[in-house]
């Protein structure tokens, strides 16, 4: 495996930053809206769970397409610096959350030690970006003044957007760039 990251790896990086930085712009009024559907059933915390998946598919897309250490944190803070160029409602504050989802999508493949851009790479990341952007909104967001059985409720939310959107779409464009010989196959 190489470690080393080429000029067209560069522009891949760059290319996925930019691409997810409209996708996760546009998940700014997916969230808004279900936070508007969920806040007067006292579920608005929900929106961000039920959207993490979404704002975290650079890092798993790119670690995916590049194969690299380091390239599932590079694509998430691009997609993440990317959404705040065009004016993400989160503003400057999407950097930290980049950062802190970038690293908890590379941890996920590190300790594969990036041998497995497969089920279990994927699992991985889905796995260690869930619990460490939980912990993350536990802070943040205030999560721990939520009651125990809310909390458990929006990590299993959190889990399967991310399951959803970083592990099997993820998996299904990296399955059609295979087959259209775009990369190698894992």
């Amino acid at each position: 495996m190489s470690t080393r990251y080429h000029l067209k790896d560069i522009i891949l990086l760059a290319l996925i930053g930019i691409i997810f930085g409209v996708i996760y712009y546009a998940g700014d009024f997916i969230y808004n809206g279900f936070s508007i559907l969920l806040t007067p059933v006292g579920l608005g915390p929900m929106a961000n769970d039920l959207t993490m998946g979404l704002w975290c598919m650079a890092g798993p897309m790119a670690a995916m397409l590049l194969r690299r250490p380091g390239a599932a944190f590079l694509g998430e803070f691009l997609g993440a610096a990317g959404e705040m160029f065009l004016g993400g409602q989160w503003g400057a504050a999407n950097l930290i959350s980049g950062f802190v989802q970038g690293v908890a999508t590379e941890l996920g493949f590190a300790v594969t030690r990036y041998k497995h851009y497969d089920w279990l790479g994927l699992i991985c990341s889905t796995l260690f970006a869930t619990l460490i952007t939980f912990g993350w909104d536990w802070f943040r967001n205030g999560y721990a003044h939520f009651s125990l059985g809310l909390n458990l409720i929006l990590l299993v939310a959190r889990f399967i957007s991310m399951f959803v959107f970083c592990g099997v779409l993820v998996k299904l464009v990296a399955n059609l760039l295979e087959r259209a010989h775009v990369i190698k196959p894992a």
